[in-house]
């Protein structure tokens, strides 16, 4: 009753098929006369006894079970460590299956994320000519093994995989627009995820927009006693007559955005910049007065 539950299209004999759409592919649907290819996705490979081996998905299949002469060649002295079995009728789709006995082994599935073992239960049939071992589709329900065929095979354990939340959150915000090669395997890009993540005090963000700065102490000395330093007896530079016109385009344009101010030579006003232009027989001259700085610089300690 607990898997009929799980059909709705049997509880009621009157279906509706008015309503009927396309089934869409997830995948490359191989070419016509060669559907049974596609059955080779099924097949895994798992390692038992440190030997690697094929292993077959079958979620039709009612018990586990493997051919005889398959089993032998993986496991030489497996005739000694079958259990019992009694009773029971196996049938394939053609023909009557002889069971032989119960072989219990540990199965590796082995994945670059970390390898997962289970402990199955294999019926060993005498006239079973297989080169696999099939494996119930209720062994991957009773473990919570969940299998996709992508690029590479993974397992996931219990339908829910450990998430690193805080690495979650930087891929999405942080690394949302970041550009990632595309030859990178899976395992690449989440290592080097996790790296930056690691080091993620190493970004700026518009809450933390100094996060990677350091404290650190700056010892600043200005001098404004005479006899100053030679750099700052040099006189202020004029601009050449080629480039003055383009000069007060620019500074007009300044003057109209407000950026800038005019302002006499007896003005008293709050310096912005070390740098000003000073105008003098109607020359412009680019004039850095770091003396004047002195006045708004405050030590830190």
């Amino acid at each position: 009753m607990e898997s009929y539950s799980h059909l709705p299209q049997l509880s009621n004999g009157q279906l509706d098929l008015s309503k009927v759409q396309d089934a869409q592919l997830m995948k490359t649907k191989p070419n016509r006369g060669k559907g049974y290819t596609a059955g080779n996705s099924c097949i895994t490979e798992v390692v038992i006894d440190n030997k690697p081996t094929k292993r077959l998905l079958d979620p039709v299949a009612f018990c586990s079970c493997v051919g005889k002469p398959f089993l032998k060649t993986c496991v030489p002295n497996c005739k000694d460590q079958l259990l019992p079995i009694d009773g029971i009728n196996f049938n394939s789709a053609c023909n009557p299956m002889k069971a032989l006995g119960i072989f219990e082994t540990n199965f590796i599935f082995p994945h670059i994320n970390g390898n997962l073992r289970i402990t199955v239960e294999f019926v060993s049939m005498e006239n079973c000519s297989g080169t696999h071992f099939i494996l119930e589709n209720d062994y991957l329900i009773m473990y919570g093994i969940y299998l996709h065929n992508k690029k590479d095979r993974y397992f996931s354990i219990g339908d829910i995989s450990p998430v690193n939340l805080g690495l979650e959150k930087f891929k999405s915000e942080r690394l949302k627009e970041a550009e990632i090669s595309l030859n990178l395997t899976d395992k690449q890009e989440n290592k080097l995820s996790s790296l930056l993540y690691d080091h993620k005090g190493a970004f700026v963000s518009d809450k933390e927009p100094l996060e990677a700065l350091m404290s650190h102490e700056v010892d600043i000395i200005l001098n404004t006693e005479r006899p100053y330093p030679p750099l700052l007896k040099i006189p202020a530079y004029p601009a050449s007559s080629k480039s003055r016109e383009a000069l007060e385009t620019h500074i007009k344009e300044l003057l109209d955005l407000g950026l800038i101010i005019n302002v006499g030579h007896n003005e008293e006003v709050e310096i912005t910049t070390p740098v000003t232009v000073a105008w003098n027989n109607g020359k412009s001259r680019m004039v850095g007065d770091f003396r004047a700085l002195n006045t708004y610089t405050v030590p830190d300690r």
